[in-house]
């Protein structure tokens, strides 16, 4: 058994059609595949949006970031919008470094991204 930290995510079908992915704990190299599993499977229940709920996430390396480029490009293709949300700050900051804020939609917590 292995003594690495993993992520816990769950998914969650809402009233308004839309799938919310809530992970938690950080997300580098070894927890990208299996956020990457989930987001995929959100996207497969052709939800009305998809809702990346982060704010468990309090630190997110180049894997995580590839991972939700990813998604956004799968989003684009099937035409179902994907908004982030709750990202904590050190999670923004990265984003921000990268300019991935200008390319997500991005909302202050899970209500608020079901609503826009």
């Amino acid at each position: 058994m292995s003594d690495r930290p993993t992520i816990a995510v769950s998914l969650s079908r809402h009233a308004t059609g839309a799938v919310v992915v809530s992970a938690k704990g950080d997300i580098a190299y070894h927890e990208a595949p299996e956020y990457r599993t989930y987001l995929r499977q959100a996207f497969d229940q052709r939800p009305t949006r998809v809702v990346a709920d982060l704010s468990g996430v309090p630190y997110m390396a180049t894997p995580g970031l590839a991972t939700l480029v990813e998604a956004l490009q799968i989003s684009k293709k099937s035409g179902t919008p994907l908004v982030l949300s709750g990202l904590t700050e050190r999670v923004r900051a990265i984003f921000e470094i990268a300019r991935l804020h200008t390319v997500f939609r991005i909302a202050s917590d899970v209500d608020a991204a079901l609503q826009g």
